[in-house]
């Protein structure tokens, strides 16, 4: 035997209201519960169907959750700072084609698993590039984690000393997109470098690694003193993947320069 819910019927305005707000509480519904009077009475005014009003307000719920996602994601990477691909000054920096950019902001790269080498020396725009295609990689749906090489290191140093390296391997390979900044700033032991090296071994074609580095993989041999297990890691990060080298110039230096001469001499 089935039973049905009666209909509610003669419900006064504020009773109807309660009634909503009640059940959004209940279904999680914040969106739907914060614009359902509104959006009622843009309905009423543009006489739109019951199923017009009805598929507004889901779709609205649905685009608010959409981003609550990609907010959600965005502070789970820990980026240090917001940068986005617009704010980028193409035109100060000629050696980043915007082409480039552009077709690795569509996250292709990271859904194949593949590595993203940004080479160039300080104030070249590596580390905006970085955090900017991380932020859209989230933004994308792809679970993404931001972290400086050194610290990434002293992690899995501190790790392997309180056998839970497995542990901590295991969570950053789990991320989609691994963003590794200032790779190549300081010379890292051989213990440090061989367990990035086994970070980057668990992630091989499987998941993406991006990395932004002061030094040209010619270079690297400062940070990873060992050849052998230099020629791994280059090998890792550059096999199948996009390599984009930001240049010599220093945008910020050339920007603080030009805001000077444009300052009145006092």
């Amino acid at each position: 035997m089935t039973t049905t819910t009666p209909a509610r019927r003669g419900l006064t305005e504020q009773a109807a209201d309660a009634a909503i707000d009640s059940a959004c509480r209940m279904l999680r519904l914040p969106t739907i519960r914060g614009h359902f009077g509104e959006t009622a009475d843009a309905a009423a005014r543009q006489q739109q169907s019951y199923r017009a009003f009805l598929a507004e307000l889901l779709l609205a719920e649905c685009d608010d959750r959409a981003r609550r996602r990609s907010e959600r994601r965005i502070r789970g990477a820990a980026f240090p700072r917001e940068k986005s691909l617009r704010a980028f000054d193409y035109d100060a920096n000629p050696n980043v084609d915007p082409a480039v950019i552009n077709t690795l902001a569509t996250c292709d790269w990271v859904h194949r698993g593949q590595p993203l080498c940004l080479i160039g020396d300080s104030g070249t725009g590596k580390s905006h590039l970085l955090i900017a295609l991380g932020t859209e990689a989230a933004m994308a749906g792809h679970r993404v984690k931001y972290v400086l090489a050194t610290k990434l290191v002293n992690e899995l140093v501190e790790a392997a000393d309180e056998r839970t390296l497995t542990k901590t391997i295991a969570r950053y390979g789990r991320v989609d997109l691994l963003c590794i900044d200032e790779l190549g700033y300081m010379a890292l032991d051989k213990r440090g470098a061989e367990l990035l090296f086994q970070v980057l071994t668990e992630r091989e074609e499987k998941a993406s690694v991006a990395i932004a580095s002061n030094e040209a993989f010619s270079g690297w041999t400062k940070t990873f003193t060992d050849p052998r297990l230099c020629a791994a890691i280059v090998d890792r990060l550059t096999f199948g993947g996009n390599i984009i080298e930001t240049g010599t110039d220093s945008y910020r230096l050339a920007h603080t320069l030009t805001q000077q001469r444009s300052q009145p001499e006092k």
